[in-house]
């Protein structure tokens, strides 16, 4: 068998294996958006959103000790990227928590994930010189721009200051995404979270500990939400280091951003909203931007 295995993996031609690999990195971004999606909307409606991001980084951190101990592969030459990325993924969470106590979900989520691709796509070509072709391009502003129609940039009340915090949370997305695209080519993708993740959790946690003088905050925090979306979070962003392996860093953050359209179809099939032509109409324009990206 794995001889046959072999020749069967001669016969297919490099460019159907592209193919094959970017048919896995859009299934995998697909189901991180919609992981994505069910753990904010589980951290922004918390009473609490400091003390519910704590815990569910030190149980999404717990959940995968073990399988990235088993999995572990990290390479010196990672280490750089792994501290550059846990600065950043620390930075987001907790302004992610800041602009959820001051901002609802349908405010802040569609401004920080809809800038986070553009900042990408900007970086990627200034900066670092990647080659994006036009397909490429387009489709990046195409699902950037349908995310916006979906939810509405003005949408519910907030203050500049909740628009500032989730313009910055954008910009953090942005960094950990261009570092780990980077990072994960020296490690396995599991441990190399795993290492993200606590040297996140543990300076948040004690961070909120010293600020509100005890555990007090982190105890009534510790619930089903809690865990869901540490678990959620994890698997999320595990899918999308996957996808990173496969594909360039900005068609993999614009496609993250199409879990607004997944939660907005969510909460219409449910009944629970109403969805105007202007969202309908950014579902379309989500779509046309992943079909450009896919055949890029």
């Amino acid at each position: 068998m794995p001889a046959v295995a072999a020749r069967c993996r001669r016969r297919v031609s490099p460019v159907a294996r592209r193919h094959a690999l970017s048919l896995a990195a859009l299934a995998f971004v697909l189901a991180a958006a919609a992981l994505h999606a069910a753990w904010n909307a589980l951290v922004a409606d918390a009473r609490d959103t400091h003390a519910t991001t704590a815990v569910a980084l030190l149980v999404g951190a717990a959940v995968f000790a073990v399988p990235a101990a088993l999995t572990w592969r990290v390479e010196v030459s990672a280490w750089p990227y792994i501290l550059a990325s846990a600065a950043l993924e620390l930075a987001y969470f907790a302004l992610l928590a800041a602009v959820y106590a001051r901002a609802d979900l349908s405010f802040a989520y569609p401004i920080a994930r809809g800038s986070a691709p553009v900042l990408v796509l900007l970086i990627s070509v200034l900066v670092l010189g990647a080659q994006v072709s036009l397909p490429a391009a387009l489709g990046v502003l195409a699902v950037t721009g349908g995310v916006l129609l979906v939810r509405g940039v003005g949408h519910g009340h907030a203050d500049g200051r909740s628009l500032v915090l989730a313009l910055a949370v954008g910009a953090c997305i942005a960094g950990y995404t261009l570092v780990d695209d980077h990072g994960i080519r020296h490690a396995g993708a599991l441990p190399y979270f795993e290492v993200v993740l606590v040297l996140s959790a543990l300076p948040y946690a004690a961070a909120l500990l010293l600020v509100r003088g005890g555990a007090a905050s982190l105890r009534a925090a510790v619930d089903r939400r809690a865990a869901a979306a540490g678990v959620g979070m994890v698997t999320a962003y595990l899918l999308v280091l996957a996808a990173l392996e496969r594909a360039e860093a900005a068609p993999v953050a614009a496609l993250r951003e199409t879990s607004v359209v997944m939660a907005t179809a969510g909460a219409a099939l449910v009944g629970r909203e109403r969805v105007p032509p202007a969202r309908l109409a950014g579902a379309l324009l989500v779509v046309a931007g992943v079909a450009a990206l896919a055949l890029a």
